[in-house]
């Protein structure tokens, strides 16, 4: 019986690794937290924020992510795992992902927290030229 009771905990667990959210390709993403969960741009596709998105974009994002957000920069080749093509990202999440994910970066990776390095509207203002990108 415990033999039985252990296969299936075994078996569970297994299953339950395979479980979380992903994009059409595949690519498993983390879960929004409740801080951020919900978080809509208050600039949207207004074309001065994205202006500025790009600006605050090619100054501090481009040099991993490239110009076109293709995760191509200069410093990707040496990057470990490679950035995030964000042309591609950017059609498979909310705002609020993107927001939280400039906002606090991302362990185990090269994404550096930007949160008190960038204004929030300055955050804000680059999700909205990442919105742009294809």
């Amino acid at each position: 019986m415990k033999k039985v009771i252990y296969a299936v905990l075994l078996l569970s667990a297994l299953i339950l690794t395979g479980c979380g959210s992903s994009n059409e390709n595949g690519t498993q993403l983390d879960s929004v937290p409740a801080e951020y969960s919900g978080k809509t741009n208050p600039f949207g596709a207004d074309a001065e924020a994205v202006a500025a998105g790009k600006d605050v974009f090619l100054s501090s994002c481009q040099t991993c992510h490239g110009p076109q957000g293709h995760g191509d920069g200069p410093a990707s080749g040496a990057l470990n795992p490679a950035p995030k093509n964000l042309a591609e990202l950017q059609a498979a999440v909310e705002d609020d992902y993107l927001f939280w994910r400039i906002s606090t970066g991302k362990d185990g990776t090269s994404m550096i927290a930007w949160e008190g390095i960038l204004t929030e509207e300055q955050i804000w203002q680059v999700v909205s030229f990442i919105r742009t990108l294809k």
